[in-house]
């Protein structure tokens, strides 16, 4: 029973104390209201309750309030009329369908959600980070919110046009290869249907950076004189190793077995660890460097580096490389091709010290072997030019001698 003060010095007025929670009937059979304080307002109100039978079971349910909701007798029939009829909802099933709703929002395979979720299974994702920035620039500002049923193939030709007009081939390739991975791991997790097919376009993005012998000699010297010597030893590992730049960063010194001469390369990119070479100009670097860490190039605080971009950047336009010459990656390309053009060592030799995954990685330096081979072949060609210069000399010396 609920007691609702009245009087100004709020005392109990025992008529209404009786009379709250009690039914008082209406004339209309299972309609009744029981008198509660008013919302909003001083005094009580009617509230109006509907009394009806759902699969043999009573139900009791109010439908409103006199004040708040406007509700009278006969609308308070009516409601139960509808109700008796499924035509309309109690207000503990609105709230229970409202719930059901809400989990239902929160439940949908959105592509935010299934984003989530993949990382989730991907602990070991290698370029997060890029991953993550490619994510949050392009794809959740336009596909966060929608379920890959959801998203047609117009949206996607759409998203794909609005890319290209301010982005690089190669990164617009990436935002849609990433989307593509998305939907393809809802589907393949019964998370979701999608009918949805994603081409990516065709990017010829393959750069392949080299250094003339004169660029070379000016990195060095650039690199002996820096002021940043963490980051030039760490650009300095990319010329001597080819390493890759996340290979470097990673590298501890447990990793490094001087007495064998090679450097153990952990969850590399191409997915399977492996050991590589160390020459005597890497050994011989490494050697100098200060134990202070367990990273072999450390950061702040001796934990793994993450900013050396802009020295690196600093450092190549001191040498005078090219303003795209990218700093690590261009120096692992400069590894490669200075061995792909020494003619000394094959593609084979050459994928496994770049532990490419597949020998097509490697195929890109083919055409400096080849040209290697073409001098070789220009060697012979004018070794045979010249003898057949010397022979019809020879010949023409006999009829001159015949003449005389």
């Amino acid at each position: 029973m609920v007691l609702v003060g009245t009087g100004w010095n709020g005392g109990w007025n025992r008529a209404t104390e009786v009379s709250m929670g009690k039914r008082m009937p209406t004339g209309y059979k299972g309609v009744f209201y029981r008198m509660v304080p008013r919302l909003g307002g001083p005094g009580e109100e009617r509230a109006y309750y509907a009394v009806y039978k759902r699969e043999g079971k009573a139900v009791e349910t109010m439908v409103g309030r006199q004040h708040r909701d406007g509700m009278t007798e006969a609308k308070a029939n009516n409601r139960r009329s509808l109700m008796v009829e499924g035509k309309a909802e109690t207000r503990q099933e609105g709230r229970e369908r409202k719930k059901s709703e809400q989990q239902a929002m929160a439940d949908r395979p959105t592509i935010a959600r299934l984003w989530e979720l993949y990382k989730e299974a991907r602990p070991d994702l290698k370029g997060i980070r890029n991953y993550e920035s490619c994510y949050k620039s392009h794809i959740s500002p336009v596909f966060a919110d929608k379920t890959p049923a959801e998203i047609d193939p117009l949206s996607i030709t759409r998203f794909k046009v609005n890319l290209a007009k301010r982005l690089a081939p190669k990164t617009t390739s990436n935002a849609l290869e990433l989307l593509r991975r998305i939907i393809n791991f809802g589907v393949a997790h019964d998370l979701c249907e999608s009918k949805i097919k994603i081409n990516l376009p065709i990017v010829d993005n393959l750069r392949t950076e080299d250094l003339s012998p004169e660029q070379l000699a000016a990195l060095l010297g650039v690199l002996g004189t820096a002021s940043n010597q963490a980051v030039a030893n760490i650009m300095r590992m990319a010329l001597f190793t080819g390493m890759r730049c996340g290979e470097i960063l990673k590298l501890k010194w447990e990793h490094l077995d001087f007495e064998r001469g090679f450097v153990y390369l952990h969850d590399p990119k191409g997915g399977v660890s492996a050991n590589i070479p160390m020459n005597p100009q890497a050994r011989n670097m490494l050697l100098t460097l200060p134990r202070e860490s367990e990273f072999v190039f450390p950061g702040r605080g001796g934990e793994k580096r993450v900013a050396y971009r802009a020295a690196a950047r600093k450092l190549c336009a001191a040498a005078g490389l090219p303003k795209d010459f990218r700093p690590l990656h261009g120096l692992r390309h400069a590894y490669a091709s200075m061995l792909a053009s020494s003619g000394q060592v094959d593609l084979y030799t050459l994928q496994r010290l770049l532990t490419h995954k597949t020998a097509s990685m490697t195929q890109r330096y083919a055409h400096l072997r080849d040209e290697v081979l073409q001098r070789g072949a220009n060697v012979a060609g004018q070794i045979m030019e010249d003898a057949q210069a010397g022979q019809s000399q020879k010949v023409v010396n006999l009829e001159d001698f015949k003449k005389g």
